[in-house]
């Protein structure tokens, strides 16, 4: 942007060491240094702009300052509006900054950056083991199924021809259908439905029975369209919508938990997104495009042992992500704390500092 043209638009062009404040959500508040390469730029409305006095104020120390919670707590008492709360930058004015020297100002940052950068290395651990941990399905199945594996056509596992489901408007007491929510990852979740209406003779043909794929028709996300859930209980007498199709796999030829596991695999995903089509902003699949869908032709034998494999190694992912989970809250807690302990003039730079720490934090 040129200078004339920021003059028009009321922009401030940003200079090294401005401290920035984000005005709205999410999230309100929170606060950054502009670093020395920003080069020629402008920001958002949304965003405030503190530029310090330096010979006062080390600006990564107003920064810190301002996303610790004892601060961060009186930025967020500022916000105002109905539909969607802001800070403006009248009342940002209004905050009062504690004044130390600029020689504590640089101790304080110094040590604090030193306790983040730990933690920021610790929460990059995470983050890789977490992305190897969502790999670890698709590499087990590409290691158990090879690309030279022979395929069919879906219509060639199936018992019964693809079937659509039906549109039905919600009555009070009408016979139930599930809702397209209802398609989760771990399975069909038969308390998604409602009461339609039509009767259940209406409905028959529509009825699910454990064992059913219900594979979703579309959805505004490619990564999504044409995703598959498998019915796992034993329903009670409930129909599927007209957001879902229905794969029934024959006994003779397919597990329905082995359909289930290579369906959403990347080898299925990717025929599934060349051949949905977009309109409005919402992929679709129908049943002519998905009766082409390769899938691979293995034994039942086999398939049952590929089915225990997996299912032991989803199980090994599942406690993994949750220890992952636990430490990001955990990081997050420690984060907090350590912001929370450097403006309280507990932060010493000592090994006691990761006893103190350990103390301010809640999970």
């Amino acid at each position: 942007m040129r200078e004339d043209q920021a003059s028009r638009l009321n922009c401030t062009f940003l200079e090294p060491g401005d401290v920035l404040i984000a005005r709205m959500p999410d999230p309100i508040g929170r606060s950054c240094v502009v670093p020395p390469t920003i080069g020629r730029a402008v920001t958002a409305v949304d965003v405030a702009i503190l530029r310090a006095d330096t010979s006062s104020f080390e600006p990564a120390y107003v920064a810190w300052m301002i996303n610790a919670p004892q601060f961060h707590m009186r930025v967020e008492a500022l916000q105002s509006g109905t539909t969607r709360k802001r800070i403006s930058r009248r009342n940002l004015s209004t905050l009062s900054i504690p004044r130390v020297s600029l020689s504590e100002q640089r101790r304080i940052v110094e040590i604090l950056e030193e306790h983040l950068s730990h933690l920021d290395a610790a929460h990059h651990g995470l983050r890789q083991a977490s992305q190897r941990a969502e790999n670890l399905h698709e590499s087990a199945i590409r290691s158990l199924i090879p690309d030279d594996c022979p395929s069919r056509p879906l219509p060639g596992f199936l018992e019964t021809p693809l079937t659509n489901g039906r549109s039905v408007r919600s009555r009070d007491g009408g016979f139930p259908v599930l809702r397209l929510t209802a398609l989760k990852g771990a399975g069909v979740d038969l308390s998604e439905r409602k009461a339609g209406d039509w009767s259940r003779a209406e409905a028959s043909r529509f009825l699910v029975q454990r064992g059913d794929y219900l594979i979703a028709r579309g959805s505004g996300s490619l990564r999504l369209v044409g995703r598959g859930s498998l019915v796992r209980a034993q329903p009670d007498e409930v129909a599927f919508p007209d957001t879902a199709i229905r794969a029934r796999p024959r006994a003779e030829t397919m597990l329905p938990e082995f359909l289930d596991m290579v369906w959403n695999s990347r080898r299925t995903r990717l025929q599934i997104e060349g051949v949905a089509r977009t309109s409005a902003g919402i992929y679709k699949v129908n049943q002519s495009q998905l009766e082409g869908i390769e899938l691979p032709l293995i034994p039942l034998e086999d398939q049952q042992r590929f089915v225990a494999s997996i299912g032991a190694i989803d199980d090994h992912r599942r406690r993994l992500i949750a220890a992952i989970s636990l430490a990001e809250r955990r990081h997050t807690s420690l984060r907090r704390a350590v912001l929370a302990a450097a403006f309280e003039g507990k932060l010493t730079g000592r090994h006691t500092d990761a006893e103190m720490i350990e103390e301010l934090t809640d999970v």
